[in-house]
């Protein structure tokens, strides 16, 4: 099962739109995540549009967004467990916040957002990813999003960068 993974999209703040790259990637993907900083109803609209879409709300998203999604959420594909946040807060870095959310429950990947750092490693077996953003990059050099690879026996992950 394909899975594309993003975060931090910020429309329209920083984009008009999600860029052609990211929604080529969806015209297979069998699931989005979306971990949060959507910003508005529009984007999840949209995304539904190409696949089912789960997600969370992010540090800046508005009160619809807010009112449909959960802060943290754990779905379940191929008998793996995975643990969606945004990771924002005080204290800590984005990444131990996100893997904090997540402490006593059996995931097998945490995906994550709020840095824009794209972020792939292993702790023991579990898997921890963030996807970067599509649409605003700050300091890093490329655009990006993940996609994530879900079989009976693992997951694999991939970022996918571009300018």
């Amino acid at each position: 099962m394909k899975i594309v993974v993003l975060s931090d999209t910020h429309l329209p703040k920083k984009k008009k739109s999600l860029p052609k790259r990211l929604t080529d990637e969806f015209n297979d993907a069998a699931l989005i995540i979306h971990a949060g900083d959507w910003s508005t109803i529009e984007v999840y609209n949209e995304l539904q549009t190409y696949a089912k879409v789960v997600g969370v709300f992010g540090n800046v998203d508005d009160d619809f967004i807010k009112d449909l999604l959960p802060e943290k959420q754990i779905i379940e594909v191929n008998g793996h467990r995975i643990g969606v946040t945004h990771g924002h807060g005080r204290g800590k870095t984005t990444e131990k916040r996100a893997i904090q959310v997540f402490e006593g429950e059996k995931v097998d990947c945490i995906i994550f957002g709020h840095s824009h750092i794209p972020i792939k490693k292993y702790e023991n077996e579990l898997l921890i990813f963030n996807p970067g953003s599509p649409t605003d990059k700050r300091r890093q050099e490329n655009f990006s999003f993940g996609v994530l690879y879900i079989g009976e026996s693992k997951i694999q992950a991939e970022h996918i960068f571009f300018t």
